[in-house]
């Protein structure tokens, strides 16, 4: 018996149907050059009219590989120190720059008081597993130790980032605790990508519907890990969901739609994350696709999620 996906909310349903064409979710590797000049296009004010000063650095990469380039937005005319918001970008671990989704946490920073670090990590296919991951920890040890050289306090660090920047920032905070390596202070995770067995009832139940489907997820895994994808020996550092212990992380706040491919991972994730003793807030918007506020900021599910993503940084940046 076929798989009947949750119903889309009402305001999301016709913000899809308004795309057209362009919400097709069958992405495949052929797709990914159009793609990558899109993410490429156009840059955000990134000094929000002059809020934050900008600067870039190439901070030392993973042994035997390049500089990892970094994004530093410190706001302008303030000598306190602040959290620093450790952002890693989405696209499926394929495309993006450290520009990618920024304006999100820097709407964070300017509302909260906090620096935003964004971190440019080398992409999939050309460099598989573990090159993403690497750069997103090199950056993160830079930006812990030379906070104070950037506006920041090295013990309050937050990573976030949103679906394949959500699982490495997840990733990200395996490595630390494995490596005894700095500890961020909390892992925002939104709709993260986590699971490269791709196999779970939602992923089936959106097949070929809500922007990212289990065609564009398997595309995305296999450009990461060939032909280890969905095999035994997959790293938890490139798929965090294979995780074997969940303890010991920062508390996470996690979020995923009711009708998208990422739903059920998410899930049991914040679930096991529970189980394991840690500290989880979990959001699943019903009706939501993936990338929904992004693409319908003005409907009240996005609003609520943006809200409910600013409240949790509130209460922890606040204890």
């Amino acid at each position: 018996m076929p798989l009947v996906p949750p119903p889309f909310d009402p305001e999301l349903a016709a913000c899809l149907e308004s795309l057209g064409d362009a919400a097709a979710p069958g992405f495949r590797l052929t797709d990914l050059a159009a793609v990558r000049r899109g993410t490429c296009a156009g840059s955000p004010d990134l000094t929000l009219d002059g809020a934050f000063e900008v600067s870039e650095h190439a901070v030392p990469g993973p042994p035997g590989a390049p500089g990892v380039p970094l994004l530093v937005c410190r706001p302008a005319d303030t000598a306190v120190p602040l959290p620093v918001l450790y952002h890693v970008h989405g696209g499926g671990m394929m495309a993006g720059t450290d520009r990618a989704g920024v304006e999100v946490p820097l709407d964070w920073a300017r509302e909260l008081g906090a620096v935003v670090v964004s971190v440019d990590y080398r992409l999939a296919p050309e460099h598989p597993h573990p090159a993403p991951v690497e750069d997103v920890y090199a950056g993160l040890v830079w930006t812990a130790g030379h906070a104070p050289d950037i506006g920041g306090v090295p013990e309050r660090i937050v990573v976030v980032g949103a679906s394949a920047g959500g699982g490495l920032a997840a990733a990200a905070a395996l490595l630390a605790r494995d490596r005894r390596g700095p500890r961020p202070l909390g892992q925002l995770l939104m709709s993260p990508m986590l699971d490269d067995r791709n196999d779970t009832v939602s992923s089936r139940q959106m097949a070929g519907t809500g922007l990212w489907d289990r065609t564009a997820n398997e595309t995305a895994w296999t450009a990461l890990l060939g032909a280890r994808r969905g095999g035994p020996d997959v790293s938890p550092y490139a798929a965090p969901a294979r995780a074997a212990d969940l303890s010991g992380l920062p508390p996470a706040y996690l979020d995923t739609g009711s009708a998208e491919t990422f739903r059920d991972e998410t899930v049991a994730y914040a679930s096991r994350l529970w189980a394991a003793g840690g500290a989880a807030e979990l959001h699943v918007w019903p009706g939501a696709f993936h990338g929904f506020d992004a693409l319908a900021p003005e409907a009240a599910l996005s609003r609520a999620a943006r809200a409910a993503r600013l409240g949790w940084l509130r209460r922890l940046l606040t204890r």
